[in-house]
């Protein structure tokens, strides 16, 4: 179960201070060179990682293999997939293309994608840069139907193909926010056919030429050789495999690069040698949702703070590949993180080296406010088991020697006498109060911006008739699957083509958890059950009609 992301507004009230100058410590190498010692081996795969201050590179560093088979080691010039911080490239190149006149972020995103249904409302251009569509994520439906990415090949047909058939979006266009690779794609798609050009080229005219990016390209073609890619690898205690991706998908994610060349796009951000001050502007413009609330995402950018400090950032995933960008702008200091396994946490990663960098005299700033805790009244309260208002993913909060605990783990102390702070992380749980003082809906406030609350269910223990009378076969044509739901040793399971079976767990009165999402069964007005749901964060409510 992951946190949902919430709005933060006081990100918008962090002051504008004027550029401060950073000297590398004299031991940063020392620094770095402990922040991956885990990766500083010749079985591991590892991360390449820079960093510049002012323009400036400061960091040139790589730590494990680039090919475990070759005994190839990674060096800073490793071509590595970014993941999702290709996010802002691809509406680099829109945002460009609506300089030029091409486009405008305000045209419905039909007028270049006929394939898209028409769901009586209109997305924009802008619906989509932002992550307000309401598109369900195209790679969760194929999940959902058993066929999850870097299982077969996919194309950006068969990306339209999956959206085509998709009848509901998740919420009304620019009334939340939700984050989806849908909308990225069709950004790609979007920009070939208003410049009839291949993204590829595009890409090259528009930004990476320009920019001197002279290692980086798009992955459009897996099978294409690339000189120095390095191999993505799934990584646990026990094991390390190849994990690539395998698809031909791509404005989502799909950028193949270098930390050196991510530097040298992070610096426009200061010299505005690509576009102007408008265009640099323009990327970094928060969405706001029809209620006229700023959120963090901007044009493949999140806008927030770290420690108080302003940050403009990204992380990435994508098969093994892990990624994250970011840059400081009072501080003018630029990290970039390119890792080939799966078990590299790179927000954690950057967030070190930033350190490093930023030193004492930058994160001194960060205000402690009042550390005193308050006195909460009827705590106790809190406690119990909490579902999405969205897609009903449930987590418990337990009540035990006087402290509360999300999932039985992380400590939450009070702020005040609703708002209690997650372990040291910057996330808020915020407990609204209904009549009688007792816990109404929850709220989860994050440094990000998903908008969910959650609410007190009353958790349930069915009996085996109750389960046996939710068996059966539900089907979708969204998802292009049929589903036998059965009793498997006492426990109910969905059992899916060709070989899977996933085990349920009762939560609430019909609903049930799995290991990636939730499940819902709906009943009509004879009570009896009609359909199935199932929803996870980024596909709230996908339905299988009950065949018998």
């Amino acid at each position: 179960m992951l946190l949902r992301l919430i709005f933060v507004s006081a990100m918008l009230l962090v002051p504008i201070r004027a550029a401060q100058h950073l000297a590398p410590p004299p031991d940063a190498t020392a620094q770095v060179d402990r922040i991956f010692s885990a990766f500083a081996k010749t079985g591991s795969p590892g991360c390449t990682v820079g960093a510049a201050i002012d323009g400036t590179t400061v960091l040139s560093a790589a730590y494990g293999m680039a090919d475990l088979e070759r005994n190839v080691p990674l060096t800073p010039q490793s071509v590595v997939e970014a993941g999702s911080v290709s996010k802002q490239f691809t509406g680099g190149v829109i945002l460009l293309l609506a300089q030029q006149g091409k486009l405008s972020l305000d045209d419905p995103v039909g007028k270049y994608i006929p394939e898209l249904p028409d769901y009586g409302t209109v997305i924009t251009v802008r619906h989509l840069l932002n992550h307000t569509s309401g598109l369900r994520d195209w790679g969760d439906v194929e999940g959902i139907a058993g066929w999850p990415r870097s299982t077969r090949v996919y194309t950006h047909a068969i990306v339209l193909d999956i959206v085509s058939r998709q009848r509901s979006l998740n919420f009304q266009p620019g009334a939340d926010f939700s984050y989806t690779n849908t909308g990225y794609n069709l950004l790609a798609i979007l920009a070939e056919r208003a410049s009839r050009k291949s993204f590829q080229d595009l890409s090259r005219e528009a930004i990476f030429a320009p920019l001197g990016m002279s290692s980086t390209q798009w992955r459009d073609d897996f099978r294409r050789i690339v000189p120095n890619r390095a191999i993505a690898y799934a990584q646990n205690r026990d094991s390390v495999r190849e994990l690539m991706p395998f698809e031909n998908v791509f404005g989502n994610g799909g950028l193949l690069t270098t930390v050196g060349d991510l530097l040298k796009w992070n610096q426009n951000f200061a010299d505005s040698k690509l576009g102007g001050p408008e265009f640099t502007r323009a990327q970094q413009e928060q969405g706001r949702l029809n209620n006229g609330q700023r959120i963090a995402y901007a044009a493949g950018l999140f806008v927030m703070t770290w420690k108080g400090l302003r940050e403009v950032s990204h992380s990435g995933a994508t098969a093994g590949y892990r990624a994250w960008l970011a840059h400081y702008p009072d501080q003018g200091l630029s990290v970039a993180l390119l890792c080939n396994t799966s078990a590299a946490n790179t927000v954690e990663l950057g967030h070190s080296v930033a350190s490093v960098y930023l030193g004492k005299s930058a994160l001194s700033q960060v205000p402690t406010g009042d550390q005193s805790s308050p006195i909460v009244s009827n705590i106790e309260s809190k406690a119990g088991l909490y579902a999405s208002v969205r897609d009903r993913e449930t987590f418990t909060i337990d009540f035990k020697d006087g402290q509360l605990k999300y999932n039985g783990t992380l400590k939450l102390t009070p702020v005040t006498s609703t708002k209690f702070r997650a372990g040291d992380e910057d996330t808020y749980f915020d407990f609204e109060q209904s009549s009688g003082n007792k816990t109404g809906r929850l709220r989860i406030l994050t440094s990000d911006d998903e908008n969910d609350y959650y609410e007190k269910v009353e958790r349930v223990n069915p009996s085996a008739a109750d389960l046996r009378a939710l068996t059966g076969e539900y089907t979708s044509d969204e998802a292009e699957t049929t589903l036998k739901v059965a009793l498997d040793n006492g426990r109910l399971a969905i059992h899916r083509r060709p070989d899977a079976t996933i085990l349920l767990s009762p939560t609430f009165r019909d609903g049930f958890s799995f290991s990636s999402g939730s499940v819902r069964f709906i009943r009509g007005a004879d009570g009896r059950v009609t359909e199935m749901s199932i929803g996870d964060g980024r596909v709230w409510d996908l339905r299988f009609h009950r065949l018998n």
